[in-house]
């Protein structure tokens, strides 16, 4: 069981790194994604065409809600923000993010990313 702990900001929010392909090859990527991509098409309006604006928008809005510790499995520490994203569209929902703070290179860096369900 992983116990998590609320650690406020996101350490390192102002440097955080959001590979694009978590986007453009999966998260966005109607062939990869198990339904995340027409969640985030349905939900804000995002999709392979306007990816910048949405990691500009995650990177925007990150210190606005808080952090969670999730533990850590050895490369890592690990922590999920869950935020509320206004859309291309003008609409809001609930993005879950995934972070590690890679214990290798040093980089706070988005592992993660999906509309989440009211009820989740």
């Amino acid at each position: 069981m992983i116990m998590c702990s609320g650690v406020g900001i996101l350490p390192k929010a102002d440097e955080v790194v959001i590979p694009i392909e978590k986007f453009t090859k999966y998260a966005l990527n109607a062939m990869n994604s198990e339904g995340k991509s027409d969640a985030f098409e349905l939900a804000l309006g995002y999709n392979l065409s306007n990816v910048a604006d949405l990691i500009g928008n995650i990177k925007m809005n990150l210190k606005n809600f808080p952090a969670k510790h999730q533990g850590n499995k050895g490369f890592g520490e690990i922590y999920s923000v869950l935020m509320v994203l206004v859309g291309a569209n003008g609409k809001s929902a609930h993005v879950m993010t995934a972070w590690i703070d890679d214990a290798k290179t040093d980089e706070m860096r988005l592992t993660s990313a999906y509309v989440k369900k009211r009820r989740e």
